[in-house]
């Protein structure tokens, strides 16, 4: 990748991610994002953008090993091979959670060493500290105790929110979602996503423009986008 990518993906939400992705094609275009049960928790932060650093939780039971504060130290070894900031994304084993996944000291932790952000199908706590950290959470719940927290297969493939998710995976996430970007198309992205804008910007321009609105006006004014998104589309199939 291109090292000023993550820079170029941070400028766009991740909506408009998902728009210049489905043209490309290459996935369904209802595959490769989480669904509605991971939800931003500080929906205010700017977009979240790293790699993924992967690791199954469990809170239900003490640990025949370490626990999650003394598995830290191996998850922080993981950055060294990630081409980018890493953005820790844990699946909860444990249906529905039982505790919570992170808290202020496992993220002041992961954001000391450079990580963007975290995603967890568990909960969360020490919301007001995390918070005041700036660091981007996304998660389906909120529990006050840690439970029997540990972690489990560091590194290893989870699933979160739908998603499959792989060590080292690209990721984008804001106040809509989380988004999983394909590293095969992921320096080209940005460029496709500044022209989404622009052909978006066709419909608003007319929505928000001066004068009576009519129902033909606003066939012609999507004739119009259709004709734009097209040419995009096909002007994308060319340079794959």
């Amino acid at each position: 990748m291109n090292r000023d990518t993550i820079q170029k993906l941070a400028q766009y939400d991740t909506p408009t991610i998902c728009n210049a992705i489905e043209l490309f094609e290459v996935q369904p275009a209802t595959a490769g994002f989480m669904d509605g049960r991971i939800k931003s928790v500080f929906p205010e932060l700017p977009p979240m953008v790293g790699f993924a650093c992967t690791a199954a939780f469990r809170a239900s039971a003490p640990p025949s090993g370490t626990d999650a504060y003394g598995s830290l130290p191996q998850q922080l070894e993981k950055y060294a091979g990630l081409p980018g900031p890493a953005v820790m994304v844990f699946q909860d084993l444990d249906d529905p959670p039982v505790a919570a996944t992170f808290g202020e000291v496992m993220c002041t932790a992961y954001k000391t060493y450079g990580s963007a952000g975290l995603v967890t199908s568990g909960a969360g706590r020490d919301l007001l500290q995390v918070r005041a950290l700036n660091y981007p959470v996304f998660t389906g719940s909120t529990i006050c105790a840690h439970g029997y927290c540990h972690l489990l297969q560091i590194g290893s493939t989870v699933r979160v929110g739908g998603l499959t998710i792989n060590h080292g995976d690209l990721l984008h996430g804001d106040a809509n979602g989380v988004t999983k970007i394909p590293l095969e198309i992921a320096d080209e992205v940005p460029d496709v996503a500044a022209e989404v804008i622009t052909g978006e910007k066709v419909v608003l321009d007319y929505m928000r423009g001066p004068g009576p609105k009519t129902i033909e006006g606003a066939r012609e004014v999507y004739k119009e986008v259709a004709v734009v998104f097209q040419k995009l589309r096909e002007r994308v199939r060319k340079r794959r």
